[in-house]
């Protein structure tokens, strides 16, 4: 199940924007950073020459990004490995660009070697392509459609599968895969910035926010909170990796360690309630809304501690008691099935919710075109704008609209690489013919608009679920004998990774647009940062393929649910709802109308009292995984609320460096120890939990060896 998305509550689980903007605008502009939010930005910064666009991609930018790209890269694919749950990492990319690059110049200009200062631009630039490349993680589905292609997945699903249905990961053609269709989404809207951007004035919240942070950062009268920051994150990310290491030396075994600690007793800890010690899951807690970390919880709860152990009492009945706990037609056929009815059902309700609200205020503009009419921002009208805010706008756009990227460029590209991809994604996935891309490609860039036009208004993007729509006409296409289900993981990925490059393009615009950064600079940047995505993506996942054996298996480390998921949505898609089990289908519809039922009261009831309402997406992860991971979050969100609680001014200054801090540092550490793992080093303890009665029985047999 990688920030972005205040996004279908679908995606959310899968490529973060939880944590909501304007609780990262309050971060950007809390303490000294107030003034930002009061008067003119552009004012403070009247006096700063805005360096042209050649000047604001330097090696060093690029370097960096690179450094972080990495980084970032296995930070996203533990968590699309694990939870699915990515938390918006525009935040922690700004932030972590600004901590090394400083620490660069102020090396340099100590030893008298600077020659160009850090700006507010390049720090734009590194964040873009940071964002750009670790998206790859996420659009490149490591987590879902494409290693749901694998053996692996397919055996863990217990499923019978044909060896046209299969196509086990290998770096050369993951990585020619990604180049051909990770760049076509920058193509598709690229000629519409100026329409998004000005004309239209869409908000792009998440983008927004990172302005505010990445503009509070270089602000002369910020310096002394952001060294504060800087100094602060340096520490939480020592912890974070020392932390890791420490655990590592206690994980000799299966089932050892830390993150198997019984912290509710070891029957909680075998219906997965018990907390794992994980700094990442932490963090993500602080980061995203506490009514996520809640409806986790309830998810776990409502499954793992009332349904599963009603239904298994079924066994023999509703299904074969000798079939194993993987098999679809078991138990896990419950688990799986269930949670992507509540997916689908809270997918379809939020496609058509956007898809409304776009369309209606896309007509809107176009209707009151020649009026110079605006969108409300924040509740507030255009001609409530403030004479600082209006200065702002006037310079921003000027700068905005001064460097044009060439109208043949974008069209060009398009073509080009939709060509080339026609003719060679077919050699990749021989059951992809070469005219279902020709209709993806035909009808892509329109969904790529309406997502990237609906993520301007509400931070929401679909992206997922224009992925299962994918799946599921393709499948249907395709048919099961000719391969369908490998064929329609394929388009999947396609068709995802279009639209979601093409949002994510337009929240850096945004970015780019309140920072005076050249769009020419955001664009190269992207596309460096995409390119980047394309190569240390894939060689991230292999490594963590390669190093951990039991990739993919249910209760394993890494057991990539959402890998299973979108599988067993092809295979649903294809043959239909004959291999359920028995009352599996009843269950289905409950939860798929249930799911549109809450999302609808959520939102008749208003912002008062949604924040009561838990969120069915979120409630449906753990119909898989279990709640270890919602327990941590939920540690994680207490500790904000009552940080807050206490001193709310220093919570919102420093409360998204201690998040990134958990997160990063934690990420850090899955480089060595993905290392070790390959290189066969294991841990030399085993630290593991028995009940007094095991234990005694564990101990006779001891004495009987040593006798």
């Amino acid at each position: 199940m990688d920030n972005r998305e205040r996004e279908s509550h679908d995606d959310k689980m899968e490529k973060g924007s939880f944590a909501s903007s304007d609780h990262w605008t309050a971060l950007a502009t809390s303490g000294e950073e107030s003034e930002l939010a009061d008067a003119s930005v552009e004012k403070i910064f009247e006096s700063k020459e805005v360096p042209p666009w050649q000047k604001q991609l330097t090696f060093r930018a690029f370097f960096v990004s690179f450094i972080l790209t990495i980084l970032f890269s296995f930070i996203v694919m533990k968590l699309i490995l694990t939870t699915t749950i990515v938390p918006s990492l525009n935040v922690a990319a700004g932030l972590l660009g600004f901590f090394f690059v400083k620490t660069w110049t102020k090396f340099l200009e100590k030893s008298g070697l600077l020659k160009q200062p850090f700006t507010r631009q390049e720090n734009t630039v590194i964040q873009t392509c940071v964002v750009a490349s670790s998206g790859v993680a996420f659009s490149g589905g490591f987590g879902s459609y494409l290693f749901g292609m694998s053996e692996e997945v397919a055996k863990s699903s217990g499923e019978t599968y044909s060896p046209l249905d299969v196509k086990n990961p290998s770096l050369h053609w993951m990585i020619g895969f990604l180049f051909l269709v990770s760049f076509l989404g920058l193509f598709s809207v690229v000629s519409l910035r100026k329409i998004m951007i000005i004309d239209f004035k869409l908000i792009y919240p998440s983008g927004t926010a990172t302005a505010h942070l990445i503009n509070s950062f270089h602000a002369p009268t910020g310096a002394k909170l952001v060294k504060k920051q800087v100094k602060q994150l340096a520490k939480i990310i020592s912890f974070s990796f020392l932390w890791g290491f420490f655990q590592w030396f206690f994980m000799g075994g299966d089932g050892c360690g830390f993150n198997n600690f019984p912290t509710f007793g070891l029957k909680a800890h075998k219906s997965m309630f018990y907390f794992d010690f994980s700094t990442t899951y932490v963090g993500m807690g602080m980061i995203c809304p506490y009514l996520i970390s809640v409806s986790l919880l309830l998810g776990s709860i409502l499954s793992w501690g009332i349904m599963w152990p009603l239904i298994s009492n079924q066994k023999g009945h509703w299904y074969d008691a000798t079939l194993p706990s993987s098999s679809l037609h078991g138990l896990q056929g419950y688990e799986v099935f269930i949670a992507i009815a509540m997916i689908l059902g809270d997918g379809l309700y939020n496609f058509i919710k956007v898809m409304g609200h776009t369309l209606f205020d896309l007509y809107t503009q176009l209707s009151k075109k020649g009026s110079r009419a605006v969108l409300p921002s924040n509740g507030r009208a255009a001609s409530d704008v403030s004479q600082a805010q209006s200065y702002d706008d006037q310079r921003r756009a000027l700068l905005f609209v001064k460097d044009q990227i060439p109208t043949w460029l974008p069209i060009t590209g398009y073509l080009v690489i939709a060509i080339i991809s026609i003719i060679t994604l077919p050699h990749i996935f021989p059951l992809l013919k070469w005219y279902y891309i020709l209709d993806i490609y035909i009808f892509a860039p329109v969904l790529a608009f309406c997502n990237a036009y609906g993520c301007g208004l509400t931070d929401w993007s679909l992206v997922s679920t224009y992925g299962k729509l994918a799946i599921f006409i393709i499948g249907a296409w395709a048919g099961k004998s000719q391969g369908g289900v490998l064929a329609s993981l394929a388009a999947c990925g396609v068709m995802m990774n279009i639209v979601s490059t093409a949002s994510d393009l337009m929240q850096d615009f945004k970015t780019g647009y309140m920072t005076l950064t050249s769009p020419r600079s955001m664009f190269v940047s992207q596309v460096i940062g995409t390119a980047m995505g394309c190569i240390v993506s894939p060689c991230v996942f292999w490594l963590f393929y390669k190093a951990y054996g039991t990739l993919g298996h249910q209760g394993s480390e890494y057991p990539a649910p959402y890998a299973v998921i979108f599988r067993n949505i092809a295979i649903l898609g294809i043959e239909g709802f004959s291999t359920l089990p028995k009352q599996c289908l009843t269950f289905c519809y409950v939860f798929f109308v249930g799911s549109m039922v809450i999302n609808g009261i959520r939102d008749a009831v208003g912002k008062k009292w949604n924040r009561f309402i838990p969120i069915p997406m979120a409630m449906a992860i753990p119909f898989y995984m279990g709640g270890y991971f919602g327990i941590d979050m939920c540690v994680g969100s207490l500790i904000l609320y009552v940080w807050r609680r206490m001193n709310m001014a220093n919570a919102d200054a420093y409360g998204s460096v201690v998040a990134s801090g958990l997160i990063c540092g934690d990420g850090i550490w899955t480089l060595p120890n993905s290392i070790l793992a390959l290189a066969r080093v294991n841990p030399p303890i085993c630290m593991k939990f028995l009940s007094r009665a095991t234990n005694a029985r564990v101990d006779a047999f001891l004495q009987s060896i040593k006798i």
